[in-house]
């Protein structure tokens, strides 16, 4: 048996909605085990495999969207 993780939601209806597309060829009969937090934060590391999966994002891959440099700004000095 093989496993895949995935992240998503359960709507107000109680519906299973996955984050991003299942990378397998259906139809097809699945097991799903569902992992409910304790707390209703997710963690940080949980939203930002969701952000670099997110095909709404894919535009920033594109080497046009590099704006800036490691020379560009000023570095912040920890003023205490």
């Amino acid at each position: 048996m093989k496993a895949i993780e995935l992240s998503g939601r359960i709507d107000e209806e109680r519906r299973l909605c996955i984050d991003q597309p299942i990378p397998v060829e259906g139809p097809r009969q699945v097991r799903v085990l569902i992992l409910i937090p304790d707390d209703d934060d997710l963690p940080e590391r949980t939203w930002l495999q969701a952000a670099a999966r997110n095909p709404a994002f894919a535009f920033l891959s594109d080497a046009g969207e590099d704006i800036y440099t490691v020379n560009d700004g000023r570095p912040l000095a920890d003023e205490e």
